[in-house]
């Protein structure tokens, strides 16, 4: 499959490169491709890297793993000529470190950047997941409890989000994953960053996630 990745951080090169190991056509799209050279040449002929519009083009399947605030315009970037009808997997989120560490969010409450991303791209299918645990976990959910922990979806469209879960239990081995229901539950998700920062610096490392227990 050719899966376009928006973003050069850590989180889009993690992703890439497990995708790539399994075979996957993988693209990552950032403004300075030139600087993932040496990622690139870590991971093999499985991966290339381009502009935002050369990836998401590349894409059958595209995944935001832009830094928040910049998620909307690199998605511009990338054109909604190339997102139309396509899944968009955003694992971003909107955190604002203008006023320094922790960060406060850009948007919360009323309104996520899942929402904004749908709203400005309705023809794309969007769905967010993978937004509340570190970059490690979402690739190799087993080396934490064995994978007996939670991963979110939230979306518009159930044919996008049943591919969704396929997907991240092929790719990645989830198991455990609730389906929140349509795009106005990524506020809940992007909300859970707070608490996960300061749940980081009380437990001294970001491998750590959240496991919901029923009654």
């Amino acid at each position: 499959m050719n899966i376009g990745i928006l973003g050069s951080g850590v989180v889009a090169k993690t992703l890439g490169a497990k995708l790539a190991s399994l075979g996957q056509s993988v693209m990552l799209g950032s403004r300075d491709p030139g600087k993932l050279a040496e990622w690139l040449a870590e991971v093999g002929e499985a991966a290339r890297a381009g502009s935002f519009a050369e990836a998401a083009a590349h894409a059958e399947v595209v995944i935001n793993a832009t830094a928040g605030l910049g998620s909307l315009e690199a998605l511009a970037a990338a054109g909604a000529g190339s997102l139309s009808g396509k899944i968009l997997l955003d694992i971003a989120n909107p955190l604002d470190f203008s006023q320094g560490f922790p960060p406060s969010l850009s948007v919360a409450n009323t309104d996520s950047l899942g929402e904004q991303i749908q709203r400005a791209y309705p023809a794309a299918r969007v769905v967010k997941t993978l937004n509340t645990l570190t970059a490690s976990l979402m690739v190799d959910p087993r080396q934490l409890a064995g994978g007996d922990h939670h991963l979110f979806l939230s979306g518009n469209d159930a044919e996008a989000k049943a591919q969704v879960r396929a997907w991240l239990g092929e790719w990645f081995g989830w198991e455990q994953i609730i389906d929140l229901g349509d795009i106005t539950t990524a506020r809940g998700t992007e909300m859970l960053l707070p608490i996960w920062v300061r749940l980081m610096g009380a437990l001294g490392t970001p491998k750590f996630n959240f496991k919901i227990v029923q009654g």
